[in-house]
């Protein structure tokens, strides 16, 4: 779906779309002189990322050339140098590479990494024309209203434009407000022959707290709920969206927070079984975890008592739904500390990065993270022990 007249939210990356699209000759090999060397990707909304992932994919990466002309990297296991070569090495079975390049961060760690940077510098003075290289920067958050961004993510931006910036495409993939969240549901209901109502529309960007990843998958639901019907009311949200997962899930921060660990696997369980993509959900799980434990970490630092104090704390786009408000505040307050919580986001943190690196259980992952954060800090050194020794 198209989203011209949207906001910024949407703007960088349709000019990015754009662009694809303007080099695109539908042969797998680029137009001339359309295409900058390489792009970055610079967010951490995975609804835009995956677009502009799809229609690089879509232009560049014909199906049955896929493992030939496609290249997943991650400078966690790959230096820049082995990827710069693997860029300006010609496929012999494929006219053209696309290599895309997460993590990274690992380019901006401790160090000046002034040789990795002049050889950058190297490769784009002549770089391969039969390469596209996508950094991916999804350690940087952008949010809606820029004047809320995070002063070390400012720091990492402004130091990532001075670098790569002066030879890639730089594609802010920002947070988008809710009212471009909105039209974007409802133009995308209309172009599937349905129309949805505003109260509904609301009502679904408000729940989802203007997560687009989260607000498609739900929209696609509904849709199908809703077939024949030509029409989405405020009823049909409630009874599709808010009623099972959003409460499912603020029941799981509920046991974690009160050290249930019997009632909170349970209610994992429950998750991961009512979930349509099964434990390929877990990705899915983990993000509303994360963005959970830090509302409640704002909650906890800003001494929110009362849900009428909460809107002030939280910003548009990281709310809840209203009927989490007391909820969460009575979780958060459990919580002794801000180090409790920060520890919480560091083993979320750590599950995250064991799912991104395919794991042969995820379900397990899941299962790890959620005893260890219903546990006392103590508890987790026995469990540790204990799972060494099924795995001896």
């Amino acid at each position: 779906m198209s989203s011209q007249r949207l906001g910024a939210g949407f703007a960088a990356m349709d000019r990015f779309l754009a662009e694809i699209a303007a080099a695109d000759t539908g042969t797998g090999f680029p137009r001339e002189g359309v295409l900058k060397p390489a792009y970055v990707l610079v967010g951490d909304d995975v609804f835009l990322y995956e677009r502009c992932r799809k229609a690089v994919l879509k232009a560049f990466v014909p199906a049955e050339m896929r493992e030939f002309c496609l290249a997943e990297l991650d400078l966690a296991e790959h230096s820049i140098f082995s990827i710069l070569d693997i860029a300006r090495t010609p496929s012999l079975m494929a006219p053209f590479q696309v290599i895309f390049v997460r993590n990274l961060k690992q380019l901006y760690g401790r160090g000046a990494k002034k040789e990795e940077f002049a050889e950058l510098e190297r490769y784009f003075r002549q770089a391969n024309p039969g390469a596209l290289l996508i950094f991916v920067a999804d350690h940087i958050r952008i949010p809606a209203d820029l004047r809320r961004m995070e002063m070390d993510d400012k720091t990492k931006y402004e130091r990532l434009r001075e670098t790569l910036g002066e030879y890639c495409g730089i594609v802010d993939l920002a947070r988008v407000e809710d009212t471009d969240a909105m039209r974007w549901v409802a133009a995308a209901a209309l172009e599937q022959g349905s129309r949805i109502d505003q109260d509904a529309v609301r009502e679904l960007v408000d729940a989802l707290g203007n997560d687009m990843m989260l607000i498609a998958s739900e929209l696609e639901k509904l849709l199908l709920y809703t077939f024949g019907k030509g029409r989405i009311t405020l009823g049909d949200v409630e009874t599709m969206v808010l009623s099972a997962k959003q409460r499912s899930l603020y029941e799981l921060t509920d046991a974690i927070s009160a050290r249930d660990r019997a009632r909170a696997l349970a209610l994992l369980h429950g998750l991961l079984n009512s979930s349509d993509a099964g434990e390929d959900a877990a990705i899915g799980h983990l993000y509303m975890l994360a963005r959970t434990f830090k509302q409640m970490l704002v909650i906890l630092e800003k001494n929110v008592r009362d849900s009428r104090a909460i809107w002030q704390a939280l910003w548009q786009g990281f709310r809840m739904p209203p009927f989490a408000a007391d909820d969460l505040i009575r979780q958060a307050r459990r919580y002794r500390s801000r180090r409790d919580l920060t520890r919480a986001l560091r083993l979320i943190a750590r599950a995250d990065l064991e799912l991104r690196s395919s794991p042969p259980d995820k379900r397990l992952v899941l299962e790890r993270l959620v005893y260890e954060l219903a546990s006392e800090p103590k508890a987790n050194a026995a469990y540790a022990s204990l799972q060494l020794s099924f795995e001896g």
